[in-house]
């Protein structure tokens, strides 16, 4: 069948148009709008499919590769030595003090053998579910372009996020709730705020839709004033007759089209968003588990426990943020400029047992047959003091060199890790990796060939991995 547009549909079938568009509506949830009525889209492929969703924790600020999933015994050998290098380092505020050895213990964890550190103990139990990937290396040492980099493979704001190509691609497997949730932190939202999660240049029903960690996820749903079910039934009705009728004049206006599909979502969910909000209806166990009765880690548990039940429900791609810098206080998240013991301990406190969880509580329901979960940092920590080369400080730097990042789940090998940084931690040695080989390689987990998925725009058959981009198949199972 030749691709068909809107107009096409709806000039074609006259008033029978409008049966089309509701049929087309329906088909959108596996996926078959996007090919007939999507001039845009990229070919299908003949990749299988892995993974059907994604969960997606995402830690701001940069966290130590060198404290957590990367153990460098030299790094404990030269401990107080200085940097001997003809090169300036490229870190954010250049400041380059003494080597310093990592502020916890390290030891292998399970079957496997996988180094995890002590300051991430419930994690370090779950280590033969994870790949970590090792030799993560990045474009930028400032925040905001580092973050939209690992969201985007862009260091600007303006560009498709993981997370909405995503949904272009695949649809939804729901029609009763978003095909992208985000669920920032309560503390605030990360560097660069909403951009992080924007469906940039393809259409505006694919950008990630906020949710709260709260028992009510989101804000305004309902209306402050009661209607009876009757009267709400009415009006919905209604508007309905008049947004298809104005549709029907206005074919191929696609933010009309998004805007029109946004309101009939809004109001399916406020059927579904109280149900899949209501965690009253777990078991103690459970909620013990993810650590909601723990105020240390109560706030994250929620949200992991939310996406867990998102995820259960269909929504085809949850991210999670750990870390929330406020006005006057950047360090409400991983950035550990003056004391990585200090502030990583709080920062870990807040995520391990709930992701610890998530991981579990994932493989006992057989959810990890068919989802990914992601864990990623926008970039990692020196092994050398952000402090004057005459001392050993308690910080560390930003390193854009070399990082690590763990995924689990969906058609991957578990228990195994993908390259390595120096003998110092400080830059990718073996097998580095970058933002589009992760993408490509997440993508291909759900079936999707990186250079297939494409957008025109601006005289530019766009993509997620713009030019680049190498699948990591050591770590596809």
């Amino acid at each position: 069948m030749d691709p068909l547009n809107r107009r096409e549909w709806l000039t074609h079938w006259g008033m029978q148009g409008l049966a089309a568009t509701a049929l087309l509506d329906l088909w959108k949830t596996d996926g078959l709008a996007r090919e007939l009525t999507d001039p845009a889209r990229g070919h299908q492929t003949s990749l299988i499919p892995k993974a059907k969703r994604a969960i997606h924790i995402s830690l701001v600020g940069g966290m130590s590769h060198l404290d957590s999933f990367d153990y460098k015994p030299e790094l404990v050998a030269r401990h107080g030595q200085n940097l001997v290098t003809n090169e300036k380092p490229d870190i954010f505020f250049g400041q380059v003090g003494q080597f310093r050895r990592p502020d916890w213990k390290f030891a292998r964890r399970g079957q496997s053998g996988l180094y995890v550190s002590d300051l991430f103990p419930h994690i370090a139990r779950q280590a033969d579910l994870l790949t970590v990937v090792k030799s993560m290396v990045t474009e930028s040492a400032n925040h905001t372009p580092a973050l939209f980099f690992a969201n985007s493979g862009f260091q600007f704001n303006g560009f498709p996020s993981l997370g909405s190509w995503l949904s272009f691609g695949l649809g939804n497997e729901s029609d009763e709730l978003p095909t992208f949730v985000v669920l920032p932190d309560n503390r605030g939202g990360p560097n660069g705020g909403a951009a992080n999660w924007s469906a940039g240049f393809l259409p505006a029903e694919n950008q990630g839709v906020g949710f709260q960690g709260s028992a009510e996820p989101v804000k305004d749903l309902f209306s402050p004033d009661p209607q009876g079910r009757l009267a709400d039934s009415n009006v919905r009705d209604f508007l309905e007759k008049i947004n298809r009728r104005h549709a029907a004049s206005h074919a191929d206006e696609p933010i009309l089209q998004a805007r029109m599909r946004s309101y009939a979502i809004a109001g399916k969910m406020q059927l579904s968003v109280p149900e899949v909000g209501n965690i009253q209806g777990e078991s103690e166990e459970t909620k013990e588990l993810y650590g909601l009765n723990d105020p240390h880690c109560s706030e994250f548990g929620r949200r992991c426990l939310l996406a867990r039940r998102l995820s259960e429900r269909g929504v085809r791609y949850i991210q999670l943020f750990s870390g929330g810098p406020i006005a006057g206080s950047p360090r409400t998240s991983w950035d550990a400029h003056e004391s990585v013991m200090e502030n990583h301990s709080s920062e870990a406190l807040k995520i391990d047992k709930p992701i610890a969880a998530l991981l579990h509580d994932c493989q006992r329901r057989g959810l990890l047959d068919d989802t990914v979960i992601l864990f990623t940092t926008e970039f990692g920590r020196t092994p050398f003091a952000q402090s004057e080369a005459s001392r050993v400080g308690t910080g560390r730097d930003h390193n854009r060199y070399g990082f690590s990042v763990w995924m689990a789940g969906a058609g991957l090998k578990p228990g195994t890790s993908y390259g390595n940084t120096d003998e110092i931690g400080w830059k990718a040695a073996e097998k580095p990796a970058t933002w589009h080989d992760f993408h490509a390689t997440v993508l291909r987990l759900f079936g999707i060939d990186h250079e297939k998925l494409t957008y025109y725009h601006n005289g530019i058959q766009r993509r997620l991995t713009n030019v680049h981009g190498t699948v990591m198949k050591e770590i596809l199972a």
